[in-house]
């Protein structure tokens, strides 16, 4: 059944971002958008057409579900110039405090749910060439002369975001590190970047399918899934010494289940993330699971790799907002210099 929802909704899905689950907006009883950043468009898929044979069983109602997909930023600028999601589930949390300060979410938030409403996790892998021409091995490899880097752009997506501060991070924690030591040693990877796209998937795209590049940097979900669909005879995943955690969070939008009657439904639908059977589906699409018994369970599909996070290095999302991605800020200086 699967299968045959991907086949019917994937054209309609890369052109205008937006998908639909069995259920039919004319049968519906209910419907309900998930507004998502790039990288989690086949795994919603599979969650809403089990979460809505849940609700279903469970209230009787069915459920027109809707996804929404794009780089993280742009999405969480999406919903505060109006588009009206039930909740919101971008790969940082950053972008749903910029919603938050629409007013369309309350403060708060990130105690709803469980880990900071972040149910799931990943981190940061390099992508390269089948055989690793280039011998990319870790981070101070990608500051070498030649070396092309794929990743997207820091200030429309949440990727680039993670991806920047994990260099960062790694350069910080080298012996004698120090804010100057590690502006040049990212100053230094973004030079060798070679297209700098506007979200995960269109870098994927350039890299995998287009053919340009030595080395992308990506989610590991995303690696792990183009590993097993692209084949691994055409690519490589190499785990960096030390990487950054990465905890998408997830929210419900509250001005807008109240205005459409749907704060119960979108409960039950984060809830259902946390749920053995959500967290079983994660699993399955490469993200890390934070159920401990469902972590085991897949512990051989995630290798172990030494990881820092975002607030034991930059003191929150807020602070390393304003330092590295505000206008005119780190990002921008660096950038502007490679031009």
């Amino acid at each position: 059944m699967k299968s045959q929802i991907k086949a019917l909704f994937s054209a309609a899905l890369l052109a205008t971002g937006l998908a639909a689950t069995v259920n039919s907006a004319q049968a519906a009883d209910r419907q309900f958008l998930n507004v998502s950043y790039d990288a989690t468009r086949e795994f919603y898929d599979e969650f809403n057409a089990s979460f809505g044979d849940y609700w279903k069983k469970r209230t009787g109602l069915s459920v027109n579900f809707k996804q929404s997909h794009g780089g993280s930023g742009k999405q969480a600028r999406s919903v505060v110039d109006g588009l009206k999601g039930d909740v919101v589930t971008l790969a940082l949390a950053n972008d749903i405090e910029e919603i938050v300060r629409s007013g369309q979410i309350q403060p708060g938030w990130q105690k709803e749910f469980p880990h900071n409403s972040a149910p799931y996790t990943s981190t940061i892998v390099f992508m390269v060439r089948k055989g690793n021409p280039k011998h990319i091995k870790d981070w101070t490899d990608l500051t070498k002369p030649g070396v092309q880097i794929i990743t997207p752009n820091p200030k429309t997506g949440g990727l680039p975001r993670w991806v920047y501060l994990s260099a960062w991070g790694y350069a910080l924690k080298q012996p004698g590190g120090n804010e100057a030591k590690a502006k040049d040693f990212v100053s230094k990877m973004y030079h060798n970047v070679k297209v700098m796209d506007s979200a995960a998937r269109a870098s994927m795209t350039t890299f995998a399918e287009r053919g340009i590049g030595d080395v992308l940097l990506t989610w590991e979900n995303e690696a792990l899934v183009t590993l097993k669909t692209l084949g691994k005879d055409k690519f490589d995943i190499v785990y960096p010494s030390m990487s950054i955690l990465t905890e998408p969070s997830v929210a419900i939008v509250d001005r807008t289940v109240e205005r459409n009657g749907n704060k119960w439904l979108a409960t039950g639908y984060i809830n259902y993330l946390y749920s053995p059977l959500g967290q079983e589906m994660a699993a399955k699409h490469f993200y890390r699971p934070r159920n401990e018994k469902v972590l085991a369970k897949y512990a051989h599909q995630f290798p172990k790799l030494k990881t820092f996070t975002i607030d034991e290095v930059f003191g929150g999302w807020a602070k390393a907002q304003q330092t590295h991605f505000a206008n005119g800020a780190i990002f921008d200086q660096i950038y502007s210099s490679k031009r």
